[in-house]
């Protein structure tokens, strides 16, 4: 060979390789199976998505015990939020309330406690005293407020679960699943932003008694910010836990771990797990305009457009570089055009598999143009 042609194949030997190496840098790592937690039940999800990226029996019926609470206090947030309930709103103190056995905010009987404070009481403190005041103020009675909670549990979709207490202690027909207890945290967090805010405060005193949060992953890691942590002898140490890292929001829930160090620990892991090897992949915006596609007869020769809604999906860590989208727009849009009317469809590809087809929509409105505009127009398309 001459030496032209030796430095050919070595360039091309050269191009072989690099491609090799590119193909195989953006292959799909594996992902390992998740792992396996001392818990009777778990589910881990991410919240935007609901994507479930590890579960354990998480359709099983368990006792809730105080994860309860996270009804007691969405119902209160929405009480506040649809129908005026006042966090000032003073509420007076039952000895039913007082008498509560287990975990306590200490309220004295016949006194006024704010809204406010029976709230911090109840979700910083676990109290069963301040969940009975609540519900009694809500509901009317304990009984009442019950009806209320199996209502809203029918309404999020949380179709295994019965709630015959306001404070989860132990009851035959008192039960959910770590699936429920995930649609129920989505719930909290979407619904009253605010108040989960105090899912991560970790301490509140009240009447000169202060009380730490038991949610101990608090302190253990600060990207966890709630939510809610339960105990009874028969249904052991649970815990609904979530946190957020960048972008991504993770709903970790555990049922029936032996003690408290290991649902901390064991929640964690699976928190970990979910973040190390999945990532929440946002598809599209609808803040984000896609450009603009002709419109005959208009006005304005064409109309602005976005998908009709933010659209986000879970994947394994870095394949979101392997995504790709198609726009099949309409070819023969007539004005008049009405904000949000469809025009079309994006198709979201991961490879070969379609992960999602969106709608197009017309970000404005456009009104017919003047009797020539219309008229060329129509010529136009005739010959298009």
């Amino acid at each position: 060979m001459t030496v032209r042609t030796n430095s050919l194949f070595l360039v091309l030997i050269l191009c072989l390789f690099l491609k090799q190496g590119i193909a195989q840098t953006s292959m799909a790592m594996p992902i390992p199976a998740p792992p396996g937690l001392a818990a009777k039940s778990y589910l881990l999800i991410d919240y935007q998505t609901g994507k479930v990226i590890a579960e354990h029996n998480s359709g099983e019926r368990l006792e809730p015990a105080s994860l309860t609470k996270l009804m007691t206090a969405y119902l209160v947030s929405s009480e506040i939020k649809f129908r005026g309930l006042k966090p000032d709103a003073m509420v007076p103190v039952s000895h039913n309330a007082h008498k509560a056995i287990g975990s306590r905010t200490f309220l004295e009987p016949g006194s006024m406690v704010s809204v406010r404070d029976l709230m911090y009481g109840l979700i910083v403190q676990s109290g069963n005293d301040a969940s009975i005041a609540l519900a009694e103020h809500v509901g009317g009675s304990e009984e009442g407020f019950v009806s209320m909670m199996n209502q809203m549990a029918e309404r999020l979709g949380m179709k295994d679960s019965n709630f015959t207490n306001s404070t989860g202690l132990p009851s035959p027909d008192h039960y959910t699943t770590a699936r429920d207890m995930a649609v129920l945290a989505r719930a909290v967090i979407r619904d009253h932003p605010n108040h989960y805010k105090l899912y991560s405060v970790k301490e509140f005193t009240y009447n000169e008694i202060t009380q730490k949060n038991r949610n101990t992953l608090l302190l253990r890691d600060p990207t966890v910010d709630g939510i809610k942590t339960g105990h009874t002898e028969s249904a052991g140490y649970c815990l609904v836990a979530s946190a957020k890292r960048g972008d991504m929001r993770l709903i970790s829930v555990l049922l029936g771990a032996r003690n408290q160090q290991l649902r901390g620990t064991e929640s964690l892991r699976a928190l970990n797990y979910g973040f190390r090897f999945f990532e929440t992949v946002k598809l599209a915006s609808a803040e984000k305009k896609l450009g603009d596609v002709k419109v005959w007869g208009g006005a304005a020769d064409s109309v602005s457009m976005a998908v009709a809604g933010d659209e986000f999906v879970t994947l394994p860590t870095g394949q979101s570089a392997s995504i790709k989208r198609e726009m099949h727009l309409s070819r023969d849009l007539v004005a008049p055009i009405v904000k949000g009317q469809e025009l079309g469809m994006l198709k979201v590809m991961l490879e070969d598999e379609l992960l999602t087809e969106l709608p197009i929509v017309a970000t404005q409105g456009m009104e017919r143009g003047g009797f020539i505009t219309r008229t060329m127009d129509t010529f136009k398309r005739f010959l298009d």
